[in-house]
């Protein structure tokens, strides 16, 4: 299938597209150079076609955003973008387990890929600014796109894609403001972003910029040295050294570290041999890394006579990203009840609570954020109450006063 017979297929018929995307054999240089390359084009092109060649005009007034100035932001949007369909992906395979999913990132590249198609086309209308809103009804497209495509790429339950699908649009649109601002500075705009979007110090020519409504500060001169580190190496060149510049600004492009993540043993060290009764009878520790984002986790499963248990030990504190994707829900206050179901979240001391369960006690599940950026997930086919026992005989408290390694 070629690139316009696949834009038609997704946009067309996306539920039958899903279930042949989901059994291609690809891998992520195939849907970047094949497909991603050419649709993350089309916004960064128009949008430079229509403010530094068409113009705009406000209150009477033209304006033009001058030639080198479009081309820079051109160039710089237009990796960023690319960037960012990867770091969403990354968010979209850690969220699966939380909404019954299964992580496959390989699959999750490819939910945000073909599901940010609408969105991408939808940048045409910027050839003429004063049509650029139109780009909004494209995106609302995609957001189908993507509501219809998680439950065949990511395995997760139809009653599950829908909160799926709000908290990846939400870290969308945050995303959107980090590379936005990322690229501001980098094409150095970077002072009057940060007068824009919040507390800036444009001193010394650089910016630090605190995007709203998240713990994610950008900061221009890491930003700057990190592009500075990686020119020296391509000058002289030295592929590692400029690989490892590169991901270092693009981490600070995407809001910088929260400190170093526990190592993997370290989180391993905490999970028992027994929970709630059941051997365990798998267990994974693992450090993941990408794009200047690293994090570690533990999985490990328990089982006995027909019941089962799943525990994961994730650290995402390190990650200001990954702290807004897979921790959103730990800034709402909620109490929801059915006659089936109950779904409740809150704080206390100082550590943030979700529980969901069946009141017939088929199954339950309850994840805890700790002030430190260590979450704990448990759930099973079990009981609440059995549940909360097994979660109260783990070493919470004392994984909750571990001090991040220097």
């Amino acid at each position: 299938m070629n690139l316009v017979e696949r834009i038609q297929a997704i946009l067309l018929k996306p539920r039958e597209t899903w279930a042949t995307i989901a059994q291609e054999l690809s891998d992520t240089a195939s849907i970047y150079s094949g497909y991603l390359v050419y649709l993350a084009a089309i916004p960064a092109l128009a949008g430079f076609i229509g403010l530094s060649i068409v113009g705009m005009d406000m209150f009477g007034v033209s304006y033009r955003v001058p030639i080198v100035a479009g081309l820079a932001n051109m160039v710089v949007g237009y990796v960023l973008s690319l960037v960012m369909i990867y770091v969403l992906a990354l968010i979209a395979n850690a969220l699966a387990p939380t909404f019954k999913g299964e992580r496959n990132l390989l699959n999750a590249l490819k939910l945000i890929a073909y599901g940010a198609t609408a969105g991408m086309l939808g940048g045409l209308f910027n050839l003429i600014p004063a049509l650029s809103l139109l780009s909004v009804l494209a995106a609302l497209y995609t957001v189908y796109l993507i509501y219809a495509g998680i439950p065949v790429m990511m395995k997760t339950p139809a009653d599950k894609a829908l909160g799926y699908t709000a908290v990846l649009i939400l870290c969308g649109i945050v995303a959107g403001l980090i590379l936005g601002a990322a690229s501001a500075m980098l094409t150095g705009s970077g002072a009057r972003m940060a007068g824009m979007m919040g507390q800036g110090d444009s001193g010394r020519g650089h910016a630090t910029i605190k995007i709203p409504g998240t713990d994610i500060t950008l900061d221009g001169e890491k930003m700057e040295a990190a592009s500075r580190r990686m020119d020296e190496a391509q000058a002289r060149g030295d592929t590692a050294a400029a690989s490892k510049a590169a991901s270092e600004m693009l981490g600070a492009a995407l809001g910088g570290a929260g400190g170093k993540p526990f190592e993997p043993d370290v989180l391993q060290g905490f999970v028992p041999d027994q929970l709630a009764g059941l051997a365990r009878d798998s267990v994974e520790a693992r450090s993941d890394e990408a794009m200047g984002i690293r994090f570690s986790s533990v999985n490990a499963t328990y089982a006995r006579d027909g019941r089962s248990i799943e525990l994961a030990i994730q650290d995402i504190g390190a990650a200001p990203v990954l702290v807004m994707a897979m921790g959103a829900w730990s800034k709402s206050t909620v109490s929801r009840e059915t006659a089936e179901d109950v779904e409740k979240v809150y704080r206390r001391d100082g550590v943030a609570i979700k529980e969901e369960y069946r009141k017939d006690g088929s199954h339950a599940e309850i994840a805890q954020l700790l002030p430190n950026g260590v979450m704990f997930e448990v759930r099973g086919d079990i009981d609440i109450e059995t549940l909360r026992g097994a979660l109260a005989s783990l070493e919470v408290n004392t994984i909750a006063a571990l001090k991040r390694p220097e």
